[in-house]
């Protein structure tokens, strides 16, 4: 029984690790897709 409920808790560790971490790379690629924006406007502002 305990091997089962620590195996448990292990699980429901890492499924709320790997949430935190999938949110941080979504917010990362955002941050990085907006930089690439900006610098194709200025480059259209400057032609």
């Amino acid at each position: 029984m305990r091997k089962l409920f620590a195996l448990f808790a292990l699980a429901g560790v890492m499924l709320v690790t790997g949430c935190n971490t999938m949110a941080g790379a979504g917010k990362d690629i955002e941050r990085g897709g907006e930089k690439v924006q900006g610098a194709a406007e200025n480059t259209k502002q400057k032609m």
